[in-house]
């Protein structure tokens, strides 16, 4: 009997296709293609599928216990792992794709020289067609970073803000292992005492119990007034609330948002007007860039044959942790 390998993504090209073909091939798979709004002809391969690439909660819902292997094309699983219900079989493998550093690290170099450059303060004036001079700014260069996260995303975004000689870069981490791309590694239970010797705070966390609101009104306090805040992880990570007071009282110098709660954020709500503050669409770490739709697809057709071998695939999530 054939082993079904089904593919619903809607970002692949016809080369993706043929790299997905010939990898199935290999492995002794016959895989079977279609988009996310292709569910309902999807659904008599989703019942009878070993592996399947998706990104989606609702297509996973289709599948049965025959499913050994579910592969999200994203970095977060938290979503998964938040609902035993939608995998039948409980001994699934779940794995996500860390192929998202790279674009998201590009954003958080983006956006941390727009705040050190002051891009905020001009933002207003320039509508108004208004030609100011340049406030004070900071750089990079001889810059300290301290970066809440130091799984593959914090990794890639240390190695950028290294090669753009940062003086000094601290991370920290659930267990506070060291990491040679770091300077220093501490565990999160130092955090309290790191933040308010922090200028420059970039958070690329997984989304987990541990991590909602992981930085909280108080720990909003202990920041310096001179501070700069990035989250590119999970918009719960932060309560949003005090953030926004603390970025319209000036109580630290700015912040830049890439993911916020909730999704998509509502045309009323006041973060759209917060001081300070660059906003965008959670679009740093998307299918937009052509290296990571590349790189999403040869990582599966790599892990397929590793699977197919019987050795365990890269990038498995714990889903009791949630990463």
């Amino acid at each position: 009997m054939s082993r079904i390998l089904c593919v619903v993504q809607d970002f692949l090209s016809g080369e993706h296709r043929d790299k997905i073909r010939q990898a199935a091939d290999r492995a002794g798979f016959t895989p079977y293609f279609f988009t996310p709004d292709q569910k309902d002809a999807a659904k008599e391969y989703l019942q009878t599928c070993e592996v399947l690439y998706a990104n989606s909660p609702d297509i996973l819902r289709e599948t049965s216990a025959a499913l050994k292997w579910y592969v999200c094309a994203s970095a977060g699983a938290d979503v998964y792992c938040a609902d035993p219900s939608l995998f039948k079989n409980p001994d699934c493998i779940l794995s996500a794709s860390n192929v998202y550093g790279a674009t998201i690290a590009e954003h958080v170099i983006m956006v941390t020289l727009e705040l050190l450059r002051q891009m905020p303060y001009f933002k207003e004036p320039l509508r108004r067609h208004e030609w100011l001079l340049s406030p004070p700014i900071r750089s990079i260069k001889d810059g300290d970073f301290t970066i809440l996260g130091t799984g593959n995303l914090g990794h890639t975004i240390a190695a950028r803000l290294r090669s753009m000689e940062a003086r000094r870069i601290l991370g920290v981490s659930h267990s506070g292992r060291k990491v040679d791309i770091f300077d220093e590694v501490l565990p999160v239970s130092q955090l309290d005492d790191v933040l308010p010797k922090t200028s420059f705070l970039i958070m690329a966390l997984p989304g987990t119990p541990e991590t909602v609101q992981i930085l909280n009104r108080e720990r909003i306090a202990l920041l310096p007034s001179n501070a700069y805040v990035v989250n590119v992880g999970r918009g719960n990570a932060v309560e949003q609330d005090a953030l926004m007071d603390a970025l319209n009282r000036g109580a630290i110098a700015g912040a830049a948002l890439d993911v916020v709660t909730p999704e998509p954020l509502p045309a009323d709500h006041p973060l759209w007007e917060t001081k300070n503050l660059i906003l965008t669409p959670h679009i740093s770490g998307n299918m937009a860039l052509g290296f990571t739709r590349d790189e999403n697809v040869r990582l599966f057709c790599k892990n397929l044959l590793r699977y197919a071998n019987g050795d365990t695939p890269s990038g498995v999530v714990d889903r009791s942790r949630g990463y």
